[in-house]
């Protein structure tokens, strides 16, 4: 086949596969046609189905492929830095519009896309991020900020930074969420030493700290507030507070 017939074959594929989708929806796609088309806005000359092949083999899932470190992608054949970055910047778009799409609507009531959000920024991550979402006193969400990075410890976590950011929003209530990158969701003595040290520094500043969220691996989201663990830190925070009132 000449070069020119291969380039003609290769659009007329390309232009189905957007013809399917302006047609259809995304729900039409299989995983491997969506990184396709991904990965043709950044080489809209080249087939890229086998480079979408090899990715969703070696790391399973869409969203593992999105995750995915660039050093990893640039691994697999037919994977170059144009490709990489057309996968890089679409996660990016997808991780905004979830974060502003939550701005403005009650927590509560917005959980499961608080949760979304959460999952699709922190999933995948090599290393721990602490995120805060900031909420007025009708709880509706007002913010939210990558408010450390690394091992999320007493020692790591400024309250003082915190609670300047969550004045300079006029923030009356706050939500805390932090990754476990072995996807584990089980909160380790020092996840609740922090929740607890927070909890009682926000106290003092009549802020409400709601929950504390952990987020694995998978769709599943770990709350404090649903295990119980909220109401004893709360209630240990109170004693302590009569006691030095």
């Amino acid at each position: 086949m000449h070069k020119s017939d291969w380039q003609e074959k290769g659009e007329g594929h390309r232009q189905r596969l957007r013809d399917k989708f302006l047609a259809q929806g995304l729900d039409a796609f299989t995983d491997s046609e969506i990184i396709e088309l991904l990965l043709t806005f950044g080489t809209p000359r080249a087939d890229c189905k086998e480079a979408a092949r090899a990715a969703l083999a070696q790391f399973d899932t869409l969203p593992a492929v999105l995750d995915a470190a660039p050093a990893e992608l640039q691994q697999i054949k037919g994977m170059g830095p144009k490709n990489i970055f057309a996968l890089r910047f679409i996660q990016g778009v997808a991780r905004r519009y979830l974060r502003q799409r939550i701005v403005g609507k009650h927590y509560v009531r917005s959980s499961r896309e608080v949760a979304d959000y959460l999952i699709h920024s922190m999933r995948g991550l090599q290393h721990e991020v602490l995120t805060v979402i900031f909420l007025d006193a009708a709880h509706a969400i007002i913010d939210s900020i990558v408010a450390a990075e690394g091992t999320v410890t007493t020692n790591t976590v400024y309250p003082r930074e915190l609670i300047k950011a969550a004045l300079a929003r006029n923030a009356s209530a706050l939500v805390l969420a932090h990754n476990h990158p072995s996807g584990n969701l089980n909160p380790s003595l020092k996840d609740v030493e922090l929740t607890r040290s927070l909890h009682l520094v926000c106290s003092f500043m009549h802020i409400r700290l709601l929950d504390h969220l952990i987020i694995g691996s998978g769709e599943q989201v770990y709350s404090f507030a649903d295990q119980g663990i909220m109401a004893r830190i709360q209630e240990d925070c109170r004693r302590l507070l009569d006691q030095v009132s």
